[in-house]
């Protein structure tokens, strides 16, 4: 294959290149025409300043093409646009606006521009004047844009200011731009559009290998997402048959199912889900095409079937992110999943999703396997567990899902995370609820919602309420509120202000205000007349202290034990579950004598003492060559020897921060252990800042 460098380009005039007798189509493997307003304007702004300018020309970019095959039914050359279509769609707009403008303007005895009209802009550069049918128009969109495009250019399009479609956008902005200019400007508009500068790059259909070129073009800056370059990945080395096949019975309807574009970020993130699902491990957003072509390479599954696979999944990711399931108690269930924004479960979700649809999975289980996953992400959250291991937990989790017993195998493997990963306890998140700040929180209106809503048939939308403090958090309280908190009232308000037994749902927010407790509950419209459930309690206290907050939050706390729950199962289930141990050589202390009996015995104990208490679920194995710490995985082995230990610390050199400089990189050196870190420790006073090293790898891990 030629380079991208190395081919031959021509300096064209975009008048002339869409003059001549040609029809330039947008593959089906490209994607739709995404052109903002903010990009025409900016077009706009070049025109205008080529028109009105000594300027000789303007540079607008490449188009690279290729001829559609090696013969033609027609004079026409149907050309493949490669890259370009982006520009050569927005010109095109705006000489359709320019069209329309002329003829609106009907000037017939004095032309508005000289030595052109809007009969001759439209044969010259939109239309195919001899020919009929598709050949007729010059450039062919793809197949959700080309009937809006066709519309306009036959003057057919309806005015619209709800539409959707860049298409229709775009076209009425420059329609807008046009209709405000008189004569003189309109002709200097047409005078910059002539001065437009292209590069043609025209492709050997035998030399030349359009996915490659289309890989390296979009190297150098091409705007395209993921989806893009999977989408074209998936389609441009086709047979032109089996790539309409594929682009009409999965592609094309997958696409609008995400609005056409309207939610390109949407399918962007789907893909990224559907390969962390089928690999395990979730790519880096930037490097979703290359693990889809890894992914594709290595399934050894026909190209067909794994399209016909991702269309599947993206069904079931429409269901549950953009809420279109017709199950409405799953529907209430994904609506909560995603009003706390837990999509970082959605590939858990999207094999939850694969066997319910294939009926391994009951809906009801379904519902619940839901539920519990918003329940361990709010748990998490209220106990102050760090969330950065949550995309590594869930995408893994299925591995390990017995589907012959399903819910509950699945609430056993949610019991059985530890450490970091854990699905905190009922006895936990009671603690933590009767301290957190519950009100300085993301999604605070998601869980007063939860919590009002629970058991109802006719739920409430928070929205039409607002959050109230019982007890006010203005620091300047009345004599009243004093008194009737006590000598520390500064430091009960402090502790208890924005805790669950303190904060509330009203919609009298600024009449209630900072006024004493019993004027809020029998005030109009106060706690005693409310009728949300979580006033119903208010109407029983005669004053509001720090005993009656612990009273109301451990009143509530019970209540959100029950709603975002934990996944009891009972002893003698559990222990089905438990992991079966393995069958190899046991090896003690006693096989490594150097730390066992000799001389790194004492530095063995302090350095094994402060690795256990970094985590309660550290675990210490002795192996036939090393000493291994481990969570998930080993973090750290220890090679005892005489002189003190060598750690293998289990991450790359590169991510490691050693501001001493005492670490050792061992990449690709035969070593016993695992990682490419290496430090020695040599006498106790090593050990603190090989802590701090173990900590990251830890971190690193958690992270991954």
């Amino acid at each position: 294959m030629r380079s991208v460098d190395t081919m031959k380009a021509t300096e064209n005039r975009l008048f002339k290149f869409l003059q001549k007798s040609a029809q330039f189509i947008i593959p089906i493997y490209q994607r739709q025409y995404s052109w903002t307003q903010e990009q025409c304007e900016q077009l706009w702004k070049d025109i205008v300043r080529a028109g009105t300018t000594d300027l000789e020309a303007h540079f607008i970019g490449s188009v690279v093409y290729v001829e559609r095959g090696l013969y033609s039914h027609s004079d026409v050359p149907q050309l493949l646009v490669i890259d370009g279509q982006q520009r050569l769609t927005s010109t095109t707009l705006l000489i359709v606006a320019l069209v329309s403008e002329l003829n609106n303007r009907n000037t017939d005895d004095t032309p508005i521009i000289d030595g052109t009209n809007a009969k001759k802009l439209k044969k010259y550069y939109l239309c195919n004047d001899a020919e009929d049918g598709d050949l007729y128009y010059k450039l062919l969109l793809t197949k959700a844009d080309d009937k809006e495009l066709r519309a306009i250019i036959d003057d057919q399009a309806k005015h619209d200011d709800d539409a959707t479609s860049r298409v229709i956008k775009n076209y009425q902005f420059f329609k807008n731009k046009l209709n405000r200019l008189n004569n003189e400007q309109v002709s200097e508009i047409y005078l910059g559009l002539q001065k437009l500068l292209i590069v043609d790059i025209a492709l050997d259909r035998e030399r030349d290998n359009p996915q490659l070129i289309f890989e390296s073009l979009n190297s150098t800056g091409l705007d395209l997402s993921q989806a893009d370059l999977i989408r074209n990945f998936v389609l441009m080395g086709l047979e032109p048959k089996q790539q309409n096949i594929l682009y009409e019975r999965y592609w094309f309807p997958m696409e609008s199912d995400f609005g056409n574009g309207e939610y390109s970020w949407l399918f962007n993130q789907f893909m990224r889900d559907y390969l962390t699902l089928k690999t395990n491990k979730p790519p880096r957003i930037n490097d979703v095409y290359e693990a889809f072509k890894k992914y594709v390479s290595s399934s050894h599954l026909d190209i067909e079937d794994v399209v016909a696979d991702v269309r599947k999944h993206a069904q079931y990711y429409i269901a549950f992110s953009l809420e279109k399931e017709k199950e409405q108690k799953l529907l209430e269930a994904f609506q909560d999943v995603n009003a706390y924004k837990v999509d970082v479960s959605y590939p858990l979700i999207l094999e939850l999703y694969h066997d319910y649809d294939s009926q391994i999975l009951t809906l009801d289980e379904f519902i619940e396997c839901v539920r519990l996953i918003e329940s361990y992400v709010f748990r998490r959250y209220v106990c102050d567990i760090p969330t950065n291991s949550l995309n590594k937990t869930f995408a893994s989790f299925a591995r390990s899902i017995r589907k012959s017993s399903y819910l509950e195998s699945f609430k056993a493997e949610l019991i059985h995370l530890a450490s970091y990963r854990r699905f905190p306890s009922d006895t936990e998140l009671n603690r933590c609820l009767q301290h957190k700040d519950m009100y300085n929180v993301r999604s605070r209106a998601y869980w007063l919602r939860r919590l009002e809503n629970h058991d109802k048939k006719e739920r409430i939308s928070v929205e039409n309420y607002t959050i109230e403090h019982i007890l006010p958090q203005n620091k300047n309280l009345s004599s009243q509120w004093q008194q009737a908190l006590g000598e520390e009232w500064q430091s009960i308000q402090e502790e208890y202000v924005h805790t669950i037994g303190n904060l509330t749902l009203t919609g009298y927010n600024s009449e209630l205000s900072d006024k004493f407790f019993t004027d809020k509950r029998d005030m109009d419209g106060g706690f005693a007349s409310s009728p949300l459930a979580l006033n119903q309690s208010l109407r029983n206290h005669e004053t509001w202290n720090k005993k009656s907050i612990q009273a109301r939050s451990k009143l509530l706390a019970d209540k959100m034990q029950t709603i975002w729950c934990y996944p009891n199962l009972s002893t003698e289930i559990l222990e089905r579950y438990q992991a079966q141990p393995t069958d190899k050589a046991a090896y003690t202390i006693s096989d490594h004598p150097y730390i066992a009996v000799g001389s790194s015995k004492e530095l063995f104990q302090v350095f094994s003492q402060k690795v256990m208490s970094l985590d309660e679920n550290v675990k210490q194995e002795f192996l036939k060559l090393y000493v291994a710490f481990k969570l998930d995985t080993n973090f750290v082995d220890v090679v005892p020897q005489a002189s003190g230990l060598r750690l293998s610390l289990n991450c790359k050199f590169t991510e490691i921060h050693d501001p001493k400089k005492l670490c050792r990189d061992v990449t690709n050196l035969g070593r016993w252990g695992n990682g490419d870190v290496e430090f020695k420790i040599n006498e106790l006073s090593d050990i603190p800042y090989a802590i701090q090293l173990i900590q990251q790898v830890i971190d690193i891990q958690v992270e991954g």
